[in-house]
């Protein structure tokens, strides 16, 4: 094996989807991948397209969206390197539910649907950390809509920071960092509100220390201030 395909094989190695394979069974996962880079704001698929393709980030972020009825566009989830992208889609052989676009420069490992069912099918062990990998999206998809339907906006956003932050926080002088290019009508899309509102209750959070809002960017000052109003918890 060369030296790309080792540091492929390391790399496939902490990905979930690939979670608890052999050496021997990696080696052949990583001799089938392919790698696409993409640039920032170019999209990898659009919502509806045929789902041809399993997606394993490798390097930057991608945002997941959707289209609800109404036409607005909700956030689902931001992807990070190692996480899984199209699974939900290319399991249950339907068109991709979301929408994937490059927030930064990004390398992205594919397996065609074709590859990834001859792999799921020789290796037990990818069919059920799939399975687990989707349990878990629909458990988030179902807490997600209770949260939307059920909650105050200040919570919806507040969680909506927590989750981020627990995702790809970085500590900072000033606090957590949320490191993502994230904008207020970012912000709104995740948790299901109007860029209004978001503006309104971030001013007013700078204002009582909890976060300083830069240019598309949020730091957490005050994390335990911030999950009181999330947890809905006694001041």
């Amino acid at each position: 094996m060369g030296n790309s395909l080792k540091l492929d094989s390391e790399i496939l190695k902490g990905v979930k989807l690939f979670k608890d394979l052999s050496e021997d069974e990696l080696a052949v996962v990583t001799s089938m991948v392919n790698t696409l880079n993409v640039i920032a704001g170019e999209y990898i698929f659009h919502e509806g397209d045929p789902a041809d393709y399993l997606y394993i980030l490798k390097k930057g972020r991608i945002k997941l969206a959707q289209v609800n009825l109404e036409g607005e566009q909700i956030i689902i989830h931001f992807g990070t390197p190692g996480d899984a992208i199209g699974v939900v889609a290319v399991l249950s052989n339907i068109p991709y539910p979301v929408s994937a676009l490059a927030i930064d420069d990004s390398i992205i490992y594919y397996w065609d649907t074709k590859q990834m069912n001859l792999l799921m099918e020789k290796f037990p062990q990818i069919t059920l950390n799939a399975l687990r990998i989707l349990a878990g999206r629909i458990q988030a998809f179902q807490n997600r809509m209770l949260e939307l339907s059920t909650e105050r906006v200040e919570r919806r956003i507040a969680n909506a920071l927590i989750r981020l932050a627990r995702q790809t926080g970085v500590k900072t002088p000033d606090g957590v960092l949320i490191d993502i290019q994230l904008t207020r009508q970012d912000l709104a899309e995740l948790s299901g509100t109007t860029l209004y509102s978001v503006s309104r209750i971030i001013a007013k959070w700078e204002k009582m220390g909890l976060v300083i809002s830069r240019r598309a960017q949020v730091v957490i000052t005050n994390a335990h201030g911030l999950v009181t109003i999330a947890e809905d918890l006694p001041k």
